[in-house]
Parts: structure tokens; sequence; C-alpha cells
């Protein structure tokens, strides 16, 4: 059941308990938010009012705030999509990234993602596995009520961070990403380095940074919105581990020296809730992945 009351500048929604418990089962379980506004619409609903609901309901997900209640108000002449900027990544089928051609395999638009081909060789995969094994430790996040470090619910992994150019290999890596993601080296967190055994993945989140605790806002006060992902494969799973974008539809299989990359920030502040992404879980083998994170300024780690 829906009600609708039209306020000065705004709309005010009442919506029954089902309806707020169906939208919110179905984004925290990795529904696309354009198949429940689609959903939605053919029920009867008119569409900015679905496209504004689902959208109410997956920031409060993605800031790990309270599910709206029995309403929200909606500001329908101001509910848009969010608009791109212009890609980072250089337009045509071959990018020259400081010492090497990588290769353009398949491009979306929107949201901006890109499979990329000969991104790290074989040898460069074998060096950074070797190298981060003896610092792999269980992977953490941080709990969006406190701010503290614990065990990733929606990560089974484990991992390490290189230090920012920390070494000549490293160095090398960090500038060819660099100029691969169009931001200055500076721009960019420590590469993690992530191995997954079988039966581990990932669940469906962001990896835009939201202001939900301490941490996080100071992060984002030091340098800025997270802007843009690579993720890297240094080998090739047996079966299963590929990295999942629900909204799109997309799956990328893990190939050793593959990578994908996605934008999910604009200049004007926007938030692009269509790169929504998930690694399923490995079924034979192990997945080990290599991943940069760009920041909208200098990164400054926590003192």
């Amino acid at each position: 059941m829906l009600f609708v009351y039209a306020l000065p500048m705004s709309t005010l929604v009442h919506f029954s308990p089902e309806l707020r418990a169906w939208i919110g089962h179905n984004l925290a379980r990795g529904c696309a938010r354009s198949t429940l506004v689609d959903s939605m619409v053919a029920q009867g609903f008119e569409s900015r009012i679905a496209d504004g609901m689902v959208t109410a309901f997956a920031t409060a997900i993605a800031r790990g705030a309270p599910l709206p209640g029995q309403s929200v108000v909606l500001d329908l002449d101001t509910v848009v999509s969010y608009v791109p900027d212009p890609p980072r990544l250089t337009a045509g089928n071959r990018i020259r990234a400081a010492d090497r051609d990588v290769e353009i395999l398949m491009r979306l638009q929107r949201p901006c993602i890109a499979v990329l081909g000969n991104v790290l060789d074989e040898a460069e995969c074998a060096q950074l596995i070797a190298l981060g094994t003896p610092r792999l430790s269980a992977s953490t996040v941080v709990d969006p009520m406190t701010g503290t470090d614990r065990a990733a619910a929606h990560r089974s992994s484990d991992g390490m961070f290189f230090g920012l150019c920390e070494n000549g290999f490293i160095e090398g890596l960090d500038r060819r990403i660099s100029a691969l993601m169009g931001l200055p080296v500076e721009h960019g967190e420590g590469l993690q380095l992530l191995r997954y055994r079988p039966g581990c993945g990932s669940s469906p989140h962001y990896d835009f940074l939201v202001p939900q605790n301490d941490n996080n806002r100071a992060s984002l006060a030091r340098s800025g919105q997270r802007v843009s992902t690579l993720v890297m494969y240094l080998n090739d799973v047996e079966a299963g581990g590929a990295t999942e974008f629900p909204e799109p539809g997309l799956s990328v299989t893990p190939r050793r020296g593959n990578a994908v990359y996605f934008e999910y920030a604009n200049r004007a502040g926007q938030l692009d809730h269509a790169t929504l992404h998930a690694g399923a879980p490995v079924e034979r083998g192990e997945k080990w992945v290599l991943t940069k994170w760009m920041r909208a300024r200098p990164f400054v780690a926590a003192g």
C-alpha cells in the first residue's frame, strides 16, 4: 500500500511494512536497483517515485544507516540519475600505460566499466604473490557503527597492503596503473593483495566511502572520495570467482594479467550505485587479485 502527499517543493510517500521489507531484502541480497524500479513500475508505481524510493533505501544501506521507516520525502524535480563525467580511461582499443600497451577487451558506458588485457605479465603476477604471501592476514573492514576494524563479514579472504611505491618493482606498477587510470600516482591508495580460497568470495558492496563513522569522515576530509577502482587478476581460477555487477548484469571471469576497471564518483559529488559489485565464491582452486583505489585528491593515510 502506498500513499502520496504533495508538499511544498517535495512529495511525502508513505509505504507499507511489506513494501519496506521487500525493497530492503532485495537490495541487501544484491538485486540491481533498476530491476526493483522496473518491477515497481510494472505494478503501477510512477517511475520517479519508484526510483526515488529505491534510491533512498540504497543510500541508507550504503551508509550503514537504518532503512526508512514508514515514509520518505522526495523532491521529484531533482530525482535524477547519476550523471557521469567523461571517462578517465582513454578512448580507443589500446592504451599506452607508461611502460606497456593495455588492451581494451570490453567497455560499458553506464556504469563506466572496462575489462582490460595485458595489465600485468606472468612474471609480475608471480612476483606479487611471492612478495605478499608472508604478509597476509585475515581481511578486515571498518565497523560502520564503531569505526574500528573487525573481520569482514562480506569478504572472506586474506589480504595485505603494499606501501605506495615501497620499492622499485611496486613503484613501476603504481606508475603504470596511474597512467592507465588517468590520475596522478599520489592519488592512489597502496596496492591491496587478496587471496580467496575455495568457497570464499565477497558479498555485494560499493567501493566509494560513506561518512558513517569517524574513520571514514576523517579519510574523506584528508583525501576526498574514492573515484575509481582497478581489480587485477593474478591467476586463472579453475571455477567460480567472477567479479559480478548485478545492475548491468555483467560477470567478469578472472584471467591472469587481465583486470576490470570501474568509475563511480563525479565532480559534482554524485555516487554511482550501479557499480554495486561482488566476488562470486571460488569453486575450485584459489583466486588472487590486486586492487588499486584512486582518490579525488592526493591520498593521505591515517597518522
